[in-house]
C-alpha cells in the first residue's frame, strides 16, 4: 500500500524483489552477521545445476539474458547511497545486524553463466569507490564453480580479490554420485578439483557446504570419508583454500523434493566440523 513502512528483512525470507529492483536485493545473512547486498544476475531463475535445496521458485535450466550493465549501475549505487548514508540500516534491519557486510554476487542461479561476469566485477569495483564503501566491507562470488575453466571467469575472479573479495565455492558432496543426487550436475571429481584450484590460486577461496538429512538420513559415511579425503588431496596439492563454511537448511526448498528435506542439528553439523578441523582446516558453522 502507498506510504506503508517496508518491513524489516529476516535471516529466513531473502527475497529477491525486496527492494523493487531487478538486479540489486538485500538480505541479512545469518552467516555474515551483517547485511549483504545481492546481486542477481540471473534474472530469469535459471541456472546451470538444479540444488535440491534451492530456494529459487520456477527453476529452469539454462543461463541468464543479457544484463543491462546501466541499470545495474543506477540500482547497486541507489542502494549503496540508501545504506551507507540514508536510514536502510535503522528502518529495515534488525539491531543486532545493522552493518554493511559485503556485496555479493548470487541469486537465482549461476552468476559466472553471464556473459557480461567479469564486467559486471569491473562495474562493481567503480561503484564501490564512488559510493565510499569502506574497505573492510567484502565482494563475495556465491559461485557452483563449475564455470571456473572460462578465461572471463578467471579475469573476473582475479579482479574480485582486489576489492576485498572471496569466492564461495559450492562443494555438497565430494562423489559423482553423490553430486547427480544432490546437484543434479554430472561435473567429475577432476574438474571440481581443477576448477577449485583455478579460484584458490586467483582470489581467496572458501569450500561452502550444505548439509542436510534427505528421506530423514544425512550423508552416510561413504560420503562424508569421500569428503574428507579431496580436502586432504587439496592440501597434498597445496591449493590454498581459507577454509570451510559449513552450514544447514534455514529456508525453504521449492524444488520437487522439497518435502524429503529437512536440517540436522546443530551437534551433527559440529561433528562432521570436527573431522575437517582434524586436517589442520579452518571450518565456520552455521546451522
Amino acid at each position: 500500500m502507498p506510504g506503508q513502512t517496508p518491513a524489516r528483512l529476516t535471516i529466513t525470507d531473502h527475497s529477491r524483489e525486496s527492494a523493487g529492483r531487478r538486479y540489486v536485493y538485500p538480505v541479512v545473512s545469518r552467516r555474515a552477521g551483517g547485511v549483504s547486498i545481492g546481486i542477481n544476475l540471473n534474472t530469469n531463475n535459471a541456472c546451470n545445476w538444479r540444488c535440491i535445496y534451492c530456494q529459487v521458485p520456477d527453476l529452469v535450466r539454462g543461463a541468464p539474458p543479457p544484463v543491462d550493465l546501466e541499470r545495474l549501475r543506477l540500482e547497486l549505487g541507489e542502494i549503496l547511497r540508501d545504506v551507507l548514508q540514508g536510514d536502510f540500516l535503522a528502518t529495515r534491519v534488525p539491531p543486532d545486524a545493522q552493518r554493511l557486510n559485503d556485496i555479493a554476487l548470487s541469486g537465482n542461479g549461476e552468476p559466472t553463466s553471464a556473459k557480461e561476469f567479469e564486467q559486471v566485477v569491473d562495474l562493481i569495483g567503480d561503484i564501490r569507490k564512488q559510493s565510499g564503501v569502506p574497505a573492510t566491507v567484502k565482494t563475495i562470488l556465491i559461485t557452483n564453480g563449475s564455470l571456473m575453466q572460462r578465461s572471463g571467469v578467471q579475469n573476473g575472479v582475479k579482479k574480485l580479490a582486489g576489492l576485498n573479495g572471496e569466492v564461495w565455492f559450492k562443494l555438497d558432496r565430494a562423489t559423482e554420485a553423490g553430486m547427480r543426487k544432490i546437484n543434479n550436475t554430472r561435473v567429475g571429481m577432476a574438474k571440481v578439483g581443477a576448477n577449485l584450484s583455478a579460484s584458490a590460486q586467483r582470489c581467496p577461496t572458501w569450500i561452502q557446504t550444505c548439509l542436510f538429512a534427505l528421506d530423514g538420513a544425512g550423508p552416510d559415511e561413504g560420503e562424508q570419508d569421500a569428503y574428507v579425503k579431496f580436502l586432504r588431496e587439496c592440501k597434498a596439492d597445496r591449493i590454498p583454500l581459507q577454509g570451510v563454511l559449513l552450514y544447514g537448511l534455514a529456508r525453504q526448498s521449492f524444488q520437487p523434493e522439497a518435502r524429503r528435506l529437512a536440517p540436522l542439528s546443530p551437534v551433527q553439523l559440529e561433528t562432521f566440523a570436527q573431522r575437517i578441523r582434524a586436517l589442520g582446516v579452518e571450518v565456520r558453522v552455521t546451522p
